[in-house]
This record gives C-alpha cells, sequence and structure tokens, in this order.
C-alpha cells in the first residue's frame, strides 16, 4: 500500500471517528431529552388524575346539592297541595 493511500485511508478513519463521536452526543442529547419528556408525562398524568379525582369529588357534591333541592321541591308541593 502506498503512502498516498495510507494517508487517504487515515483521513477516513478520523472521519469516521468523528461522525461516531457526533453520533454518540446526539443519542446522549436525545436520551436526555427522553428523560425530560417521561418525566413530564408522568407530572401530567398526576395532575390529570387529581383533576380527574376534583371533578368527581365536584360532581358528587353537587349532585348532593341537587338531591337536597329536589327534596325541598317535593316537600313544599306536598305542603301546598
Amino acid at each position: 500500500m502506498s503512502l498516498e493511500n495510507m494517508e487517504a485511508l487515515e483521513v477516513r478513519v478520523r472521519k469516521l471517528v468523528d461522525v461516531v463521536v457526533e453520533l454518540r452526543q446526539d443519542k446522549d442529547s436525545l436520551e436526555e431529552d427522553l428523560r425530560a419528556a417521561k418525566e413530564r408525562l408522568v407530572k401530567h398524568e398526576e395532575l390529570s388524575l387529581g383533576w380527574e379525582e376534583e371533578r368527581t369529588s365536584i360532581r358528587s357534591r353537587i349532585e348532593k346539592v341537587l338531591g337536597e333541592l329536589e327534596f325541598l321541591d317535593k316537600s313544599s308541593s306536598r305542603q301546598e297541595g
């Protein structure tokens, strides 16, 4: 193998090493982005569950009040009639 060919091979190998280093950095960055996205998803899911529990509680309280209003309405109708 000639010296020219060796130098060309060396240049190619260096370029490949640079590409591998860049790809590893990109991979690390993407893994960090994915980890952060998963953390945000977990927080959003927790918030969503909290909102669902609050909605259920509010609905239950409203239904209770409506039931009491119906009872009062029925009681006053009986007294009038």
